[in-house]
């Protein structure tokens, strides 16, 4: 018998799992070459940012809404991923990804509820600390996705259940900038796949969910 579907309440008891290993969960996502930590020694510090994963109902399952970034010549150009950025002081980091998730797909600050903040997670080809943050759309109805185009190509809608079926992840070697070869995992929705740092922070997540669900 399959499990019934996520809940608010599995989320908020994912979130608060005590001595959870995040980076341990992180790594399940990551190529066997990626490094987990920043190199030593370096002068300056890490850029600091944010992302959200943003929650709601649709058809009665929770999902998340992931964005496409337009192909440009930078980093991560074409990938898919969660709303975020940079952090500007004095805001706080959970402020960073609200404001961030307002700019990029339009969705109020007052219309998102932070249920919780997963592991940071270094970034290495951008030099970004981001701290992932879950969060619950509380708005009315479904929310009204306004994207920047600027910033966003595509919005995805995903099913929190599709992300937990094992039969999602996959892995493949990619060509990388550079010409580097990688065997990378990611999980495949509809036609995109979601890998890197993202696949990553979902991946601590999902794995904290599998926990308090058995």
């Amino acid at each position: 018998m399959s499990q019934p579907p996520c809940t608010f309440d599995d989320v908020r008891a994912a979130l608060a799992l005590p001595d959870f290993d995040g980076a341990a969960a992180q790594r399940l996502m990551a190529p066997v070459q990626r490094p987990m930590t920043r190199p030593e020694g370096m002068a300056t510090r890490p850029r600091l940012g944010a992302v959200l994963i943003l929650l709601y109902c649709a058809d009665d399952r929770l999902t998340l809404v992931l964005t496409q970034r337009p192909e440009y010549e930078g980093v991560h150009s074409g990938q898919v991923s969660c709303p975020g950025g940079r952090h500007e002081p004095p805001e706080s980091l959970g402020m960073t990804a609200l404001r961030e998730t307002y700019e990029e797909i339009g969705i109020p600050p007052a219309e998102v509820e932070l249920l919780g903040e997963l592991t940071p997670l270094y970034i290495m080809p951008s030099d970004f600390q981001v701290t992932p943050f879950v969060g619950r759309y509380i708005g009315p109805g479904r929310p009204r996705f306004v994207p920047d185009t600027r910033e966003v190509a595509a919005i995805l809608e995903v099913p929190l259940d599709l992300l937990l079926d094992p039969a999602t992840r996959a892995e493949e070697e990619m060509v990388l900038r550079g010409g580097l070869r990688l065997d990378v995992p990611f999980f495949r929705v509809g036609e995109g796949r979601v890998w890197g740092a993202t696949a990553m922070m979902l991946s601590e997540f999902l794995a904290r969910l599998r926990a308090v669900r058995g």
